[in-house]
């Protein structure tokens, strides 16, 4: 099923402002129409990386699972199901609670990452993760400035594994990941400096963010 035409102009708004991803266009759209597909399906994204790609794995999530630029307000069989169970509180819930986009960030699991780091093997923590929650369905979405990082490596084989698409986005050469054809979609902005990557994939995923929101809550669109 197409996308919204309005979704896929985050895309072109996305190239305007940064014209250096022009090179990344064809992999930008891809991945706008993976997730949407996903969701369509009623799966969830899975989001993961290391250190500064783990914050923006954690920022990925939050614009996510409630509104980002949209309101996304409660109604119809949801709120007569909100108003059935909690009577006494349902205005409070329905004036506030925002309709989600379901995601799951890997590396926010201190517990588990920390003992299955230290009575397995620190490197799997993230595909342990996958075997235990991904599904058929479901998108997993890496960041890696350099595209070597071993336990998200290990993520995209566990992926494959499950029969989840994946995403990776990464720096200009895209690493391992990319070299071994690991990812389905490959995301490698124009960069080959580690802040100057990571300034790129801020609006990358922002866009990503903004344009599967508008296809799910933007009632204006009506195509």
């Amino acid at each position: 099923m197409a996308v919204k035409k309005k979704t896929m102009q985050a895309v072109d708004v996305l190239l305007d402002r940064y014209p250096s991803l022009m090179a990344c266009e064809a992999s930008l759209r891809s991945a706008v129409e993976a997730i949407c597909d996903c969701y369509r399906n009623q799966g969830k994204l899975v989001v993961c990386g290391n250190g500064g790609s783990a914050s923006d794995a954690e920022h990925v999530v939050g614009e996510l699972m409630k509104g980002f630029l949209l309101p996304r307000k409660l109604g119809g069989e949801m709120a007569e199901k909100i108003r059935a169970a909690a009577p006494a509180h349902a205005d409070y819930l329905l004036n506030n609670l925002q309709g989600a986009l379901p995601a799951l960030s890997l590396v926010n699991q201190v517990a588990l990452n920390t003992a299955f780091a230290n009575d397995q093997a620190p490197d799997l923590s993230f595909a342990q993760q996958i075997l235990g929650m991904g599904n058929k369905g479901d998108v997993l979405l890496v960041i890696s400035t350099s595209g070597n990082s071993t336990n998200v490596i290990y993520a995209l084989e566990l992926a494959k594994v499950k029969g989840m698409m994946s995403i990776a986005l990464t720096g200009k050469f895209g690493g391992k990941i990319m070299e071994q054809n690991l990812a389905d979609i490959n995301i490698c902005v124009p960069d080959d400096e580690t802040y100057r990557i990571q300034e790129l994939h801020l609006p990358v995923y922002h866009m990503l963010c903004i344009a599967v929101e508008n296809e799910f809550f933007n009632e204006k669109e009506l195509e």
